[in-house]
């Protein structure tokens, strides 16, 4: 895309993060408006702008224009993951949803499989706009059967009641303050330097903002933006830093794993999707398996426990990857890490909805979302500070590489066609070495992040996943929730 349109390695580095910046902000938004106006009103919406991000990309003539159509996808893509959730939630009785969400964590795997191999196989052999034009049948396919299948009960009320409702105050606090904040985190050390007032300057004020934030919606809001409620227990708040950890660690391996297989292994964009089976292809089953078996148990707590002792195992091997490591050597001290990580995903998800009173759980399968997204958005941020650091000190060890240190240093991405273009030598033999290098103190230190998590989980609390459910989002039809919860028992 930047060759084609002309664009920049930072206009290239946006077009990803753009995306992911907006997925993550609107969540909560989309959320609270959707507890005021109806789920299924809200899908259409993200749908919507899903669509329209996907076109507008697909037919851009420069970077800017991309820029914008990544931004308007990433909010429809954060309400799709989000809203379908909140959809389960309002449907499906706490015990049974473990089958549900284990399904998300499925089609997470499938997804995370064959787009890196259709992006790349798009980028290579067709064009690059297809990579935006593959959503159209998929949308297209989801707004029929969401028409049809998907009969919501309807919240009464006329729009003008319901738009005073809506925080706008605390949608505008919290919009800004989230953005404002991811924004100099993810360009520290890549746009900007991290001691320049550019990233400084916005990080203090947007931490005051959100402290602003807190405030307002604890003491003020008569109908605020988020419940603070879902916060106040013991093991929900636990669960909600181990969450934003896991969405840490899964984006430093989705983004780093790639690019170790890319610069040090040599492989081109769809080999190296496909040397990361071993972790997409162990989520699945992991994630299947653990929702089945917490849906038949009704307990939960001995899933985060596994999940993040396996986490954490795996992530420590990953440090053993050295530039020679062998291909049967690395396919297996990756299998680990992706059957804890999957596992994780229906254990927390449960685990933060038994923690909420039942008004709130909803509520807390929102911030669920939102702080997985968050931990993803800075998972790439805090991976490329460490990246930096160690590659440059590595790099200075070597005589042949001194001088190039602080160049290097500052893109993993742009550094990998850097080190494939060079011809055999031992600067290339260097540089692979120092990348292997740096690489490794991005799993030493998310293996301290999962170390923490699996001491922190051991201080959860097993609630009664027997509850009722009580909400006004559920299925229009009553006699439908008493067929389904006849079905799972």
């Amino acid at each position: 895309m930047a060759r084609a349109l002309g664009g920049s390695a930072i206009e290239a580095f946006w077009a990803g993060t753009s995306f992911l910046l907006t997925s993550t902000v609107f969540q909560p938004v989309l959320g609270s408006f959707s507890h005021i106006f109806g789920r299924k009103a809200l899908i259409y919406i993200s749908l919507a702008f899903f669509l329209a991000g996907s076109i507008i990309p697909a037919v851009a003539t420069n970077f800017t224009v991309v820029l914008v159509g990544r931004s308007i996808q990433g909010v429809g893509g954060g309400g799709i993951i989000s809203l379908t959730e909140l959809v389960v939630v309002d449907t499906v009785p706490l015990r049974e949803r473990g089958k549900w969400f284990s399904f998300f964590g499925a089609m997470w795997s499938i997804g995370t499989v064959a787009g890196p191999l259709l992006g790349g196989g798009f980028s290579q052999n067709v064009t690059w706009r297809w990579v935006f034009w593959i959503n159209l049948p998929f949308l297209g396919l989801g707004a029929i059967l969401i028409t049809i299948f998907l009969q919501l009960h309807q919240r009464h009320g006329d729009f003008l009641t319901k738009l005073k409702e809506v925080d706008w105050i605390g949608m505008v606090l919290f919009l800004a303050s989230t953005t404002g904040f991811l924004i100099p985190i993810t360009w520290g050390g890549v746009q900007y330097p991290w001691d320049s007032w550019r990233t400084l300057v916005p990080l203090i004020l947007c931490a005051f903002g959100m402290i602003a934030f807190v405030i307002h919606i604890e003491y003020f809001a008569p109908h605020p933006l988020i419940r603070t409620s879902v916060f106040k227990n013991k093991s929900a708040a636990i669960l909600f830093v181990t969450t934003t950890i896991h969405g840490i660690i899964l984006w430093a391996i989705l983004y780093y794993m790639p690019l170790y297989f890319e610069a040090v292994k040599g492989m081109g964009p769809i080999l190296a999707g496909v040397s990361m089976f071993p972790w997409t292809f162990t989520v699945a089953p992991g994630s299947v398996a653990t929702g089945i078996t917490i849906a038949v148990t009704g307990k939960y707590r001995w899933a985060n426990w596994a999940g993040w002792f396996l986490a954490t195992l795996g992530m420590g091997l990953l440090i053993m990857l050295k530039p020679d490591t062998s291909t049967v050597a690395w396919v297996f001290l990756n299998l680990v890490g992706g059957v804890g990580t999957g596992i994780l995903f229906p254990a927390m998800a449960l685990a933060v909805q038994a923690s909420a009173a039942v008004k709130d759980q909803a509520y807390a399968a929102n911030m669920f979302s939102f702080f997985r997204a968050f931990g993803q958005t800075i998972g790439v941020a805090i991976g490329g500070v460490i990246f930096q650091n160690q590659m440059k000190k590595k790099m200075l060890t070597f005589p042949l590489l001194a001088d190039l240190a602080s160049e290097y240093s500052k893109d993993a991405a742009g550094l990998v066609q850097i080190i494939k273009s060079m011809p055999a030598g031992d600067m290339k033999e260097q540089l692979r070495e120092s990348y292997t290098d740096a690489l490794k103190y991005i799993w030493i230190v998310m293996t301290v992040l999962s170390a923490v998590s699996l001491i922190a989980t051991l201080f959860i609390h097993e609630y009664d996943m027997n509850t009722a459910m009580d909400t006004e989002m559920g299925f229009k039809d009553k006699d439908k929730v008493k067929d389904v919860e006849k079905e799972e028992h």
